[in-house]
């Protein structure tokens, strides 16, 4: 695990995500909602400073988000997590 991901291990044991998952959780879904495509919100830098592939993948886990993107644009990006960005 990387630090500074702003979730911590007993965090997500627990299944409660940190501040900077559930912000960056609103940013994702505003985004969506005024029609821009998830894997292009993804790799926004807000995103990016906040969240490291472990943690868009827990992002990508959230019912508030898969509810606002679509199950198929979740699935089609879980497939495809390691081309979201360069390491």
């Amino acid at each position: 695990m990387q630090y500074g991901t702003g979730v911590s291990i007993l965090s997500r044991l627990f299944g409660h995500a940190g501040r900077s998952e559930d912000a960056v959780a609103r940013y994702v879904i505003a985004e969506a909602a005024s029609g821009r495509m998830l894997d292009e919100v993804l790799t926004d830098s807000y995103v990016a400073n906040r969240l490291d592939k472990a943690g868009i993948a827990s992002l990508l886990d959230r019912k508030d988000v898969v509810d606002a993107v679509g199950g198929d644009a979740v699935a089609a990006l879980r497939a495809n997590l390691g081309e979201l960005r360069a390491p």
